[in-house]
């Protein structure tokens, strides 16, 4: 069996139902449900905080086998730009795709050296080297902020904890999330974690 990380959180109301993999929370939620499970469920990914809406319906492994489906077809955002325009490179890794550039870019892709899908590549690489630390903080920002707002929205010293989370006051963010459910506790402190390593030189 391939070794899925623990990538999903649920909740229900303020309690942490589980952390595991997308399958085993879409199992265990139904579960709950089935259980009487009242309170309002949140599922999201563990590192982002997006809330993911899942499809219940049909037994545990029809919603698992759904799910698998759902993760190997293509984002439609890349399907819609995908189009063969050579066989590429597969053993490679190369994936071949549709670039639309305007006149001067491509004369001026066909004066550098290795041509343009060689320097596409290196432009891609140095852009990812440049702007790769900030991109990871930004999104580590994001999942904090993003998390609040779902599972702290509502509740007192949200703004004060908000602020104090953005002016990197750690101190400030605890004493006003203290009187929170433990579970939204420990899992906020986790990404703000998270989000401090990643601002790490």
């Amino acid at each position: 069996m391939v070794h899925v990380p623990a990538s999903h959180v649920a909740f229900a109301g303020d309690s942490l139902l589980l952390h595991g993999s997308l399958p085993d929370v879409a199992v265990a939620v139904r579960h709950a449900l089935d259980n009487g499970e009242t309170r309002p469920i949140v599922v999201m990914d563990a590192l982002t905080a997006q809330v993911i809406d899942l499809d219940l319906r049909g037994t545990n492994a029809e919603i698992v086998a759904r799910l698998a489906g759902a993760h190997d077809t293509p984002k439609s955002d890349d399907a819609a730009g995908l189009r063969s325009s050579g066989p590429g490179r597969p053993r490679l890794g190369v994936v071949s795709r549709e670039v639309s550039l305007l006149p001067r870019h491509w004369d001026w892709l066909k004066t550098q050296r290795g041509g343009a899908s060689a320097t596409l590549r290196r432009l891609v690489d140095e852009a990812r080297g440049s702007s790769g630390n900030r991109d990871r903080v930004v999104a580590a920002q994001e999942a904090v902020d993003h998390y609040l707002r779902v599972m702290a929205g509502d509740r007192p010293h949200y703004e004060e904890a908000l602020r104090a989370f953005y002016a990197k006051r750690d101190a400030d963010l605890e004493r006003h999330s203290a009187g929170w459910p433990v579970d939204v506790r420990v899992h906020l402190q986790t990404l703000v974690r998270r989000c401090r390593e990643a601002q790490c030189p």
